[in-house]
């Protein structure tokens, strides 16, 4: 029983799985850049809430937008406490 393989089939196959490997890559990476985004405007969110919570008692607070929230998300501290130089800087 003899049997004969194409090489140039198999070839072809193999370039295919590469070429799909490398599009799907590709294609993968916007998707984990917005789910990251996603993510950290989730964490922004809560923690401007949390802020909003505890501010109240000091007459502190913050809007919670997709902006701060992507801001706050991104920087953590740093961006709270710009948002809230900010705020003082606008109300005088």
């Amino acid at each position: 029983m003899v049997v004969n393989i194409d090489y140039s089939a198999v070839l072809a196959y193999a370039f295919g799985l590469i070429l799909l490997y490398m599009v799907g890559r590709v294609l993968l990476a916007p998707i984990k850049i917005v789910l990251k985004l996603i993510y950290n405007a989730i964490i922004g969110g809560i923690v401007l809430v949390i802020l909003n919570f505890f501010g109240s008692y000091f007459g502190l607070s913050i809007a919670i937008n997709p902006i701060t929230a992507l801001l706050v998300g991104f920087l953590g501290v740093p961006g709270i406490v710009l948002l809230i130089i900010v705020k003082y800087i606008l109300s005088t």
